[in-house]
């Protein structure tokens, strides 16, 4: 009976671990279809007789991003929504630029882990775990330096340099999605009630409707 059950529990696990990041294709690759009208959970295939080397390739990326904003930086995305070859593969990447002491704020990404690699400059990064620890494990990256982000925990970037920094990010899924804390909670449409907001944050109603006014 304990054998049983210990099977049993070794075929959940495995589940569990297929089914953490997003399917694996059936096929040689289904480039996405954005003139698709079916919905699904992803995006529909475009006909393999109409698929050129184009849908697999994307430019740009050696351009330096524009870091002229409030939070003094960019992200340039290379996911499904540019690369319809992306499609099912359950890869994508971005380019991060920042300028001297620029962010890139505490967000989250729900459908993929990410992992860094710093191109130039320094980076000070981290991510914090979940409740109740809410630990924050962070590090200062040089150039050459990686780091990962496991999926779905808050995280964050800062150039810890005077000059500029640069760095690319691969993650798990073809779609990770990003939620950005800030602009979440206090950008939200419509917004969450400012009571609710007072209470979570402690502080005063006004500070609440001053950051709301900045989302």
């Amino acid at each position: 009976m304990a054998a049983r059950v210990l099977l049993l529990g070794f075929i959940g696990l495995c589940f569990c671990l297929a089914t953490a990041s997003d399917h694996s294709p059936l096929q040689d690759f289904c480039v996405a279809d954005s003139s698709g009208s079916v919905l699904v959970n992803g995006l529909t295939c475009k006909s393999p007789s109409l698929v050129q080397a184009t849908d697999f390739s994307i430019s740009g990326l050696h351009m330096v991003g524009n870091t002229s904003n409030a939070v003094g930086s960019k992200v340039t995305p290379v996911t499904v929504a540019q690369l319809p070859g992306l499609n099912t593969l359950g890869i994508s990447l971005v380019r991060l630029d920042y300028a001297p002491w620029g962010i890139n704020p505490p967000h989250t990404h729900p459908r993929a882990s990410e992992i860094l690699t710093v191109l130039e400059g320094s980076l000070e990064v981290g991510f914090v775990t979940s409740n109740p620890e809410n630990r924050l494990i962070s590090k200062v990256l040089q150039k050459g330096d990686v780091f990962v982000f496991p999926v779905g925990l808050i995280h964050f970037q800062r150039n810890a340099g005077h000059v500029n920094a640069v760095a690319i990010a691969a993650l798990s899924s073809q779609n990770p999605g990003v939620i950005p804390i800030a602009n979440a909670v206090f950008g939200s449409n419509p917004h969450i009630s400012n009571d609710i907001l007072v209470r979570a944050f402690q502080v005063d109603k006004n500070v609440v409707g001053s950051i709301q006014s900045k989302f």
